[in-house]
């Protein structure tokens, strides 16, 4: 299993770097020192080792989302701490990586967006859920709808021709966009809690 994990950190750590299609099997292989041979003992080929990449990733964010969870305050400190962790992934991510996953793997690129999808409606349907109970969010807000809202809206940041990437900085439309989220759910004491965090930690938008 040590193996394994080291296999697929290695190859993430070359995806992001490179992209994914200028890096091959034979690549991976030499920067592990060790043969092809012995690496399609645990992955069945280049697809394989991008999906189980994307599942450890999801599984590694399952934990984290947890710990945030166990260490908020509340469901406005959830959602702040939620973004900051999110925006540091924003800073690691290849657009060379994204945009060959889509020109090249198409068919894994909408098997894994869909599932990513799903988790953040997860998380984003909980945090409203909790924030109800609270008093920070209004009573009358539907978890349901306002979650998959959120998904279809976070995926336009991404967008490059909404949001082209010379025009505007990712970070900065994410955080806009959780101010935005958070305003519109927020009751008066979830909005007089967003605006102590934003102070407390100097949250911007810059």
């Amino acid at each position: 299993m040590q193996l394994k994990q080291h296999i697929l950190n290695k190859s993430y750590e070359l995806f992001m770097r490179f992209g994914i299609k200028s890096v091959t099997m034979d690549d991976i292989a030499r920067e592990l020192g060790m043969s092809k041979k012995t690496l399609y003992q645990y992955v069945d080929n280049k697809t394989d080792l991008i999906e189980q990449i994307f599942h450890q990733h999801i599984e590694e964010e399952k934990k984290v989302m947890e710990a945030i969870r166990n260490s908020s305050t509340d469901a406005v400190d959830e959602i702040l701490k939620i973004a900051m962790y999110v925006v540091e992934k924003l800073r690691e991510l290849s657009q060379t990586t994204v945009y060959d996953l889509q020109k090249y793997y198409r068919n894994t690129w909408k098997q894994m967006d869909a599932l990513h999808q799903r988790h953040v409606y997860t998380i984003i349907k909980e945090n409203l859920e909790r924030g109800v109970r609270q008093g920070v969010y209004r009573s009358n807000l539907n978890p349901d709808i306002i979650a998959k809202l959120h998904v279809g809206k976070t995926s336009l940041v991404a967008d490059e021709e909404m949001f082209p990437a010379r025009e505007y900085d990712v970070k900065t439309l994410y955080w806009e966009y959780i101010y935005y989220h958070i305003s519109g759910v927020a009751s008066a004491e979830g909005q007089r809690l967003l605006e102590k965090y934003k102070a407390a930690e100097k949250l911007t938008t810059k």
